[in-house]
Parts: C-alpha cells; structure tokens; sequence
C-alpha cells in the first residue's frame, strides 16, 4: 500500500537524486487512481482545489480565448495559475500540476505580450538563429505568467495552402520545417552535446516545455482538409512528415502531441504503429504523448460516440496524458474500470506516468513549482519587440518591383508630399497578427499593444508628408488621385484558426482585389498582402500594381515592415511555400517535373539586386 504521508526522506524528495530514480521511488507510491489524475488535463475553467486534489490532476491548460478575465495581464496569470499549483502540492504526495498553453507565436493569449510573425512566416527567413532567439523569448514572456509548458511548435510538412491551419507550418519542405525547430532550443535551452538522445531536457526556470506537433502527416491531408486523411506510403511519409521529428527528438524535446488527422484511413490517436513504434521505438523519444483536445473521441465513428473504447484504443496505442479537457470523471472512470478488468494493462500505465513524471523532474517543478515573478517586466518589453521586429523584417517577401525591370518602385520615398494608405489590414492590430491571437480564431481591432502598418508608416515619413488614411477608398479621394505620390494597399485574410481556415477558393477576402485594382490603376501602388498562406492573384493585380509584398501575418511589430519599405533594410525573404497561378493546380509539388507555379519555393527578389 502507497503510504500515506510525504517523507523528506523520499527519493522523490531529494533535488540531488537521479530523475531516473526520483521517478521510480514516486511511481511505486502511487495509487491506480493517482497514476490516472497525473495522465488527465483538464481545461482552466473546471479546475478548482477539490478537483485537482480529489482527482490528483496532472495538467491543466488554458483553451485560447480562457482567461481568468479579458485583458488579464501577466501577474494575473500568474497569480491563477499558482492557485491552482498551491492546490495540486497540497495532495498526499504533492506531485505538482504541468500548466499548457498554445504559445504559438508569442504568448498569444496573454494581453501586452510580444506577438511574432506566424511560422509561415518565420519560414520566409530561413534564419534557424533568430527562430532560437525568439523561442528564448517566448520562453521568458510565458514563463513570467506562471505557464510551464507550451503547445508548440508546429513541425507539419506543408502539403496544400488550402489547409486552416497552414499558416502554422514553416514550409512545404521537410529541410525547412527541420531546420526552423531550432526554436526547441530557445524555448527549452539547448542540452548538452553528452545529452542521450531522445531524453527530454529543460535548461532551468527560465525555460520552457516544449511540444512537437501534430504528430504525424498533419500537413499532409487530401485537399488541406483539416483534420483529414494523410494518402502516403510510409516510405513517403518517414521523408516527408516524420522527418522533423527526428531534429525536434535530437534537441530533447519534452512532448510531442498526436494529430486529429488520420494516415491511410488509420486515426493517429489510435494508431499503435505510429505512436509507439516509430515515435518512442525505433525515434527513441522519452518524453510524453498528449492527445489533442478531445482527441481520444475522434477514434470513433461518429466522434464521441462509445467513450470507453475510445480510451481503451487511444492509451494502448500510447497516448500518455489525455487533454480531455472537460469530461474528466467519466475519462477517469472509464480508465480506472478498463485497467482494473485487464484491458489496459498497468505496465501502459506505468509507462505513461514514468514519462510525465519524468518530463516534471527534468523541469524542475518538483523544486520550483511557483512563479517567478521577476521575469513579468520581460513581458512585451523593447528588446523583445525589437526580436519581433527583426523577424518581421526578415520574414517579407518582395514578389514584384516596378512594372519595368529597370525601373524598381521601391524602396518608397519617406519624404514623399502626399501618400494614401488604404485597405482591411493597414489600420488593425488583430488582422495584423491573424488567428490564434486573444482566441483561437483571432479578433479584428486593437485586440492587444502594438504598432499597426498605418502607424509605422505615420512613424517613418518624414515631417512635411501628409498620411490620408481610409479603409475603404472614396470616389472622391480616387478622383483626385494626381495629388498622390505613390499608394500603400493593405489587404488580406481575416483572423481564422482549423477548420474555420480550410478553404478551396484562397481569394483574398474582403473585396481586396476589387480594393487593389481600384487604387493601382489611379495611383502608382505597393500591395502588402497580410495572409497565412499564398492566395489568388487575378491578372489585373499583378499588372497594374507597382510593387507586391508578402507579408504573412506578421505579429504586433509594423514597424518592422516600414523598415523594409522605406528602405532602411533590404528584403530577405524567401518563398517557404510555393506560390500557384489556379487552385485547379494544388496541391503543387516543387519536385515534380510539370512543376508550373506563379512564383517558385524559394523566390524572393531583394531591392538591390532584383
């Protein structure tokens, strides 16, 4: 029998053990029931003193869009989540809770924090270094609200622009994608050259847990669809998909998370191949597997339907902590009542707690499970924005300049006498920053601190130049068009995050080529296009228009755009994706020898040398 008091005497106690051992001395005093709170998550909303107490809860996480409160800062993050840690120490063994949040591009859901470039666009800059640097410094923004763990990165090989989520991934190439998990190494600091392979590893406090996903084939689905069904041999598949994982794997990662899609018609929340052999067999990876949210429930036909062969499925494939997030009872009945009839055997069990707890050791919860508040003045802090700034600089891709060859439109005129700014996204923040940014979907309007497009332009013309803004231009101000020096067009995709992103048109939303050519055939124009993937450029946009601009969805930093524009720094950028003439044409493949897209993976003109 487990006893029933905590023993400074502990292995498990003792900070100058061996994890190994730590974990081992825990693990055999453990009930079956504490075993099975440690492998459930559970949503910040539900989590109270008696539900992480009486169900020994090993993970909580906060869904985008919940917050203790709107606009909640970082101190109150930090002052919830240590509320709920102060909760899970006073259990009978103390074992403390791993607090997740989807950090994607920053600390996204937190008000104030720096927000970078999507990964989209962070593939554009091909710069494994600044990657580093700005996992570094999510790693401090998020660790100042109290969060040990983030959802993040995304190393899905992208396969069709016309997936919801593709603005998550680096690249269409598995070089790309491999070489921009560089990020591991900042958000988790980076092991040793001894560290065994496979073993996760945390530098210290101000470090960050890490999370591989959506393992595997996610990017890879039929049409995009998201959530959908990855068509590859396995050959195909270990080059493509698996690939990343193998670089994230060598920087010790902590987590990996398994994929809503499925492989061949096989869910991956259910897939023991997947999961067990290739992941943690023959990948060698040590760390946890976490389902996504809900993720055991896909495993059936229809989803949600027979829970209790759902968990059975999803635990012996090798899911290790379940986020399920709500329906926590009945995941915990149901498991206790699989192991104890013999259909999930308690050396699954086992094997899954060792890792949790051996991800907590490595993290240093045991000795520093609370907050450190010292780091809350990181938290959007110039130097890290100045980090955000970089990244959006290096993240733009010039696609045209000038109509003529010989005669490029940028860089623009500072001190130009009169520029019109017009368009959706040249005046808003969250358009600017896209999906998962305050919620999952994203929001329009000044949703958090930062510097939009309009005001960076208004911040870098010099004094005598007037700035007319309008979102929508007027016939009045197109029919006085001769008073302008030059246009700047600004338009996109709205937020969007999943499924509400898949979509078979990818024309630009919002009127924006009606938008572009109304201005571009009046007023000599540059067109910045906001979006997370490559989208339909009509004949008349590309012809009419002076110069063109892929700007992704770039974070809070607008001052890094009119940096590149204004021409105090080149562009960088490269296509990490390619850039097709028709959606009939996807998905596109840059091997393939009637390889025919409008720009190729990789281009990318410079201002210096065209």
């Amino acid at each position: 029998m487990a006893e029933t008091t905590r023993d400074s005497s502990c292995v498990y106690t003792n900070p100058d053990a061996p994890v190994e051992a730590r974990v081992q001395d825990l693990l055999s005093r453990m009930t079956l029931p504490e075993k099975i709170g440690q492998m459930t998550q559970i949503e910040r909303s539900v989590a109270s003193h008696d539900v992480l107490t009486d169900y020994f809860i090993g993970s909580v996480q906060s869904g985008a869009g919940s917050w203790p409160f709107e606009d909640a800062n970082s101190s109150n993050w930090a002052d919830t989540i240590d509320g709920f840690q102060r909760s899970a120490l006073a259990s009978r063994l103390g074992i403390p809770i791993i607090y997740g949040t989807d950090a994607v591009h920053g600390n996204n859901n937190v008000y104030g924090a720096t927000i970078f470039p999507h990964n989209i666009g962070l593939g554009a800059t091909r710069d494994p270094d600044l990657v580093k640097r700005i996992g570094a410094v999510t790693a401090l923004e998020v660790r100042a609200g109290g969060i040990h763990w983030t959802f993040a990165p995304c190393v899905a090989v992208l396969g069709d622009p016309r997936w919801g989520r593709c603005y998550e991934s680096y690249g269409e190439a598995a070089k790309i994608v491999s070489e921009m998990s560089s990020i591991i190494s900042g958000l988790q600091g980076e092991p040793p050259e001894e560290h065994p392979n496979g073993y996760p590893f945390l530098a210290g406090r101000n470090n960050l847990v890490a999370c591989a996903k959506h393992f595997v084939g996610d990017g890879g689905t039929d049409k995009g669809l998201s959530e959908g069904n990855t068509i590859a041999s396995y050959q195909d598949l270990e080059k493509i998909h698996v690939a990343p994982y193998l670089n994230c794997i060598s920087q010790g990662v902590c987590t990996v998370m398994a994929s809503f899609s499925s492989w061949n018609g096989s869910r991956l929340h259910s897939d023991y191949f997947l999961l067990t052999e290739v992941l943690k067999q023959k990948l060698g990876f040590k760390g946890f597997l976490v389902s996504d949210w809900d993720g055991l429930e896909t495993i059936s036909e229809p989803q949600g339907s027979d829970n209790r062969n759902c968990v059975k499925l999803g635990i012996n494939a090798g899911i290790d902590m379940v986020m399920v997030p709500f329906k926590y009872q009945q995941f915990i009945e149901d498991l206790i009542d699989l192991v104890e009839s013999g259909e999930v055997p308690i050396a699954r069990i086992n094997d899954a707690v060792e890792r949790i707890l051996r991800v907590k050791f490595v993290a240093g919860l045991f000795e520093y499970p609370l907050t450190d508040r010292s780091l809350l003045p990181t938290v959007g802090c110039k130097e890290h924005r100045e980090v955000a700034r970089e990244a959006v600089r290096k993240s733009l891709v010039l696609l045209k300049n000038g109509k003529n060859v010989d005669k490029p439109f940028l860089p623009l005129d500072r001190t130009a006498k009169r520029i019109l700014v017009v368009g959706t996204h040249a005046d808003d923040l969250g358009n600017q920053c896209g999906g998962w940014t305050k919620t999952k979907s994203g929001q329009n309007g000044k949703i958090t601190i930062g510097t939009t497009l309009l005001d960076a332009i208004k911040a870098a013309v010099g004094d005598q130049t007037e700035v007319i803004y309008e979102k929508i231009p007027s016939k009045e101000t197109l029919a006085s068009c001769e008073g302008f020096s030059y246009a700047i067009v600004a338009v996109g995709e709205p937020p969007y995050a999943e499924m509400r992103g898949d979509n078979s048109e990818l024309t630009i939303p919002l009127k924006g080529n009606n938008i572009i050519t109304s201005v571009a055939e009046k007023i000599p124009s540059l067109v910045i296009l906001f979006t997370g993937r490559p989208m339909v450029l009509e004949i008349p946009v590309l012809e009419k228009t002076e110069a063109l601009v892929a700007a992704w969805f770039p974070g809070t930093e607008g001052k890094g755009i009119t940096d590149v524009i204004f021409g105090d720094y080149d562009f960088e950028g490269k296509l990490p994706v390619s850039w097709f003439k028709r959606v009939d044409q996807l998905p596109l493949n840059a091997e393939a020898i009637l390889y025919d897209p409008l720009f190729p993976l990789g281009f990318g003109l410079t201002c210096n040398s065209g």
